[in-house]
Formats: structure tokens, C-alpha cells, sequence
């Protein structure tokens, strides 16, 4: 009759026990916390930021002289090859001093230069009868049949038509075929056409229009801008990076280019440029990128998303940024769980990322550390955590 209440003690009893020695036992391993167990794996440090498509280069078409629009030929987004007739001027002036320099050229030619010639031989056949008229008297004076005065009047008279013969000589020459008179009109003529060469303002580059600024009946003048023209296949990434992520990337870097609008694709590109200063303002650095296949879908001022590739190890031990305490450039602190305690250990690190960062020296592959705060010395027990993948951004 005694048995039963002393079971039915037990079967009370023990489970109390058990569950207190069971929390003992918890209370002795310490709290529980969050934490990551070491091992090595492939490491691709990125940065990731937001940029626009700009064009590398791109040409300013203006007029080089002042008229008025009389055609435009292109609009926005129409691709142009270089020759392309893009506007043209009113071309009534330049006409009119084309034809004024064409007509005295032909009056050259046809006219003035068969005057000069008849004009030369005129002044040559004169001279010739006045040196002989000369001649003439010079003999009857030495034969004392003729008076000092009348010699000296045929020496004044040969003398007048050498000087007239002299004058129709340079006129006759400067008229001549390639002669200067020739060469002045034949330049005249050649500033006449290339003033109305201007009239026809033509693309020098290929490309696409990006903008305008004329319609017909505007008044052009040289150095208003007109249109705009994106070179073919010269489009680049601007990138204004934060400044603090700005240590790890370095010209030459590989980098994929997606745009928002097409998300499914990625452009490969290259960093070109980085700023020489930072924008205080905004606290960027301009970083640009040069694409390295034709990026026909990227349009001028897409915003697209780069992600450089800052460094690479094919294996390495990796821990996540939330276990670093006191970091401080390359060097940081960990909680490391050894034997169930904790103890405060001293890394550098290697590649650096907002996510993950390697491990070089003060850890090894399989050391457990902790992902919250504890006290040195402090039993624990380590809730393990996986490591977020390798490509840091």
C-alpha cells in the first residue's frame, strides 16, 4: 500500500531534476549566440554603384559664317555618316560673289590679258623706232649736220618709251597665264566657293544626333552651337562612387554594365579615368568606364548599374564583417570561441568589403568566432551561422 505514492514521487521528481540539471548544465556552457565557423573559398571582391551612358566624344556642329537657316535635314536620334548634308544657308550673298569672282577671271582671260599683250607690242614697236630715230641723230650729230638740241630731245623721247615699254612689260607679265593678276582672281574665286562650300553644313564624324538647336529661318552665327553628334561606338559610364569605396578600384579593372532598362544583359567595360578630385559637395569621385563591345541599346543618360571587380583569390578565408570588432584599416579584433570560451583575437585582413573580408594572419580554417558581443573569458555556445557568399559589394 506504501509503493504506489513513493512511484508516483519519482515519476514527479525525476523529470524536475532532470530539467534542472539540464539547465545547470545550459547555464554553465553560457548564452547561446551567433557566429561563423572558418573555411576557405573563392573570393571576388566588387564594388557596386549607379551611373549614366555618356558619350566619350561628342561633336559641336556650328556655322563657321553668319546667315540664315534655309533647311534642316536631321532631327534627334537620326544616325548620320560623315558627309552627311545636316542644314543648309541661305546662299543668295555667297552666289552673287562666286559669279562676281568667276566674271573677273573671265574678263581677265578674255579681256585685259590680250590688251596687255597689244599694249607690250605697241611700247616695244615705239621704242624700237625711237632708238633708231635716236641712232639717226646721233650720226648727223658727229657730222656736225645736226643741233645738240634736237639729239637730245630723240634720248628724251627713247628714254619715256623704254620706261612705257618697261610698264606694259610688268602689266603683260602680271596678267599673264599663272601670273600674279591670274593668281589673286583664281584665290578670290577659290574664298568665293568656299564661303558657299559653308552654306552646306555637313556631318564630319559618324554618329547619331543627340540634340538640336536650330529650325529653318533661325539667324546662325560662328560659335552658336546647332547639333550635337555622338560618335559612332564611343559611348563610356560615368560613375560618381562614394569616396570611401573609392581605395580598391584602379584603372584597368574589368566591370559589368547593366542597364535598368535592360536588365537581362550585361556590357563588359573597363575603368578608363578616375577624378583627379572629389565632388565635396555629394562626396563622390567621378570613375569612368569604357565599354568593351558595341552598346548600341545604351542611350545617352540610362542609368545602369557597374559592378567592378576590385580583386579575386581563388581560395581564402573569409569572415563576415559583423564578427570584426576595432577594425581599424587592414587590422580588427575577433571574438574567437575556443574550448567553449571566448578570447579577443588580433587579424589582419586583405581583400576589405562592406560584406566580407579575407583573413591573412590570426586565424585559421575551422576557428569558430562569434557575430555579437561578449565578455573575454565568458562560456558560450555558438550558434552557427553560414557565410554569406563571396562577391562583396
Amino acid at each position: 500500500m506504501l509503493a504506489t505514492p513513493s512511484r508516483r514521487s519519482l515519476v514527479v521528481i525525476l523529470p524536475a531534476v532532470l530539467i534542472a540539471g539540464w539547465l545547470l548544465w545550459q547555464h554553465w556552457q553560457g548564452p547561446e549566440l551567433p557566429g561563423y565557423r572558418l573555411e576557405p573559398r573563392p573570393l571576388v571582391q566588387r564594388v557596386v554603384a549607379s551611373g549614366e551612358v555618356d558619350n566619350q566624344s561628342v561633336a559641336q556642329i556650328g556655322s563657321e559664317i553668319t546667315g540664315v537657316i534655309a533647311a534642316r535635314h536631321v532631327r534627334e536620334g537620326d544616325p548620320v555618316k560623315a558627309g552627311d548634308l545636316l542644314l543648309e544657308l541661305r546662299d543668295d550673298e555667297q552666289l552673287a560673289r562666286l559669279r562676281e569672282a568667276e566674271a573677273a577671271l573671265r574678263q581677265l582671260i578674255d579681256s585685259s590679258r590680250p590688251q596687255a599683250q597689244a599694249t607690250l607690242r605697241d611700247a616695244q614697236s615705239n621704242l624700237q623706232q625711237l632708238v633708231r630715230e635716236r641712232e639717226r641723230r646721233e650720226t648727223l650729230f658727229e657730222r656736225k649736220l645736226l643741233a645738240s638740241e634736237a639729239l637730245e630731245q630723240a634720248r628724251r623721247a627713247e628714254l619715256a618709251a623704254r620706261v612705257i615699254r618697261d610698264r606694259a612689260r610688268l602689266a603683260a607679265a602680271a596678267q599673264a597665264p599663272g601670273g600674279s593678276e591670274e593668281q589673286v582672281l583664281r584665290q578670290r574665286l577659290e574664298a568665293a566657293r568656299a564661303n558657299l562650300a559653308k552654306t552646306r553644313i555637313h556631318a564630319e564624324v559618324d554618329g547619331i544626333v543627340q540634340t538640336r538647336a536650330v529650325e529653318p529661318g533661325d539667324l546662325v552665327q560662328p560659335g552658336r552651337m546647332l547639333l550635337e553628334i555622338a560618335r559612332a561606338g564611343r559611348r563610356e559610364i560615368i560613375l560618381p562612387l562614394d569616396e570611401k569605396n573609392l581605395a580598391p578600384v584602379a584603372i584597368g579593372q574589368a566591370a559589368q554594365v547593366i542597364a535598368d532598362a535592360y536588365p537581362l544583359r550585361a556590357f563588359a567595360a573597363r575603368v578608363s579615368f578616375i577624378a583627379p578630385s572629389v565632388d565635396t559637395a555629394r562626396g563622390t569621385i567621378d570613375v569612368h568606364l569604357d565599354l568593351e563591345e558595341p552598346a548600341e541599346l545604351l542611350r545617352q543618360g540610362m542609368t545602369v548599374s557597374v559592378n567592378i571587380e576590385t580583386g579575386h583569390r581563388e581560395q581564402a578565408l573569409v569572415l563576415p564583417n559583423d564578427a570584426l570588432r576595432s577594425r581599424d584599416g587592414e587590422h580588427a579584433r575577433v571574438l574567437r570561441v575556443r574550448d567553449g570560451k571566448v578570447e579577443r583575437v588580433d587579424v589582419r585582413l586583405g581583400l576589405l568589403g562592406t560584406a566580407l573580408s579575407e583573413v591573412l594572419d590570426g586565424l585559421q580554417a575551422g576557428d569558430r568566432v562569434l557575430a555579437a558581443e561578449a565578455e573575454e573569458g565568458r562560456r558560450v555556445r555558438l550558434r552557427e551561422q553560414p557565410i554569406p557568399t563571396g562577391v562583396q559589394d
